[in-house]
């Protein structure tokens, strides 16, 4: 039975939410899988992929995995929950370009590294969603253990689109690995339908997952 608490207020990302934002795109990227994407491009262990998503979430550019585009759900003034929101015209993948190394390079994986890593886990780019022109794009979903089933990723997932919808979009897209029912049935509550999936042997070899599936919704 979901529980919920009045005590939430939904804030900007501040500065000193970038530890906390490094634990949700850790704990995002893993879903319901025993290794994400980060943690082959910044591993081998938590602690270092940790002070790498710190590091990009704190970079001087703007970036899909930046701090700046986050809403954080605070209970009691603790950061509980957080998700971001962006378009991909503006802060899709190509903009990791230049932030990548700087995050890399101030954790201390070797270019040789994370080489290695994206050799090990790249293929999750052949199964990464595609989104029409124009559409909010919600990623990096994530909550404490201790404050799940509370509401939490409902009120984000309401303040985020609305956040594009002020922007001009028309359309809000996410995307979920395949098998990880909870949050797929999560978004389909908030009004997200599945609208395509992509499959791919290798990125099931390195993941242990099938894919991804892409949800989108009306704004």
């Amino acid at each position: 039975m979901q529980q919920t608490t009045t005590d939430i207020t939904i804030v900007d990302a501040r500065p000193e939410h970038a530890p906390f934002i490094a634990w949700v795109m850790l704990t995002a990227a893993r879903s319901h899988v025993e290794k994400g994407m980060w943690e082959f491009m910044a591993g081998p262990d938590e602690a270092r992929t940790l002070r790498f998503l710190e590091a990009l979430a704190s970079t001087d550019e703007a970036h899909w995995a930046h701090r700046s585009l986050f809403l954080v759900a605070e209970v009691g003034g603790r950061p509980a929950s957080a998700l971001c929101g962006y378009f991909d015209e503006e802060h899709g993948t190509a903009t990791l370009a230049s932030a990548m190394p700087l995050a890399l390079q101030a954790t201390g994986v070797t270019p040789e590294e994370s080489a290695a890593g994206w050799q090990a886990g790249g293929s999750i780019a052949l199964v990464a969603p595609e989104h029409v022109a124009g559409a909010w794009i919600v990623e990096h979903v994530a909550t404490l253990p201790e404050f799940r089933r509370q509401g939490l990723v409902d009120r984000l997932l309401e303040a985020v689109l609305e956040k594009g919808r002020a922007r001009g979009a028309t359309v809000g897209d996410v995307g979920v690995l395949i098998g990880n029912d909870r949050a797929q049935r999560a978004y389909e509550k908030a009004g997200f339908r599945v609208i395509d999936e992509k499959r791919d042997a290798a990125f099931e070899a390195a993941y242990g997952c099938p894919g991804i599936r892409s949800l989108s919704r009306p704004l």
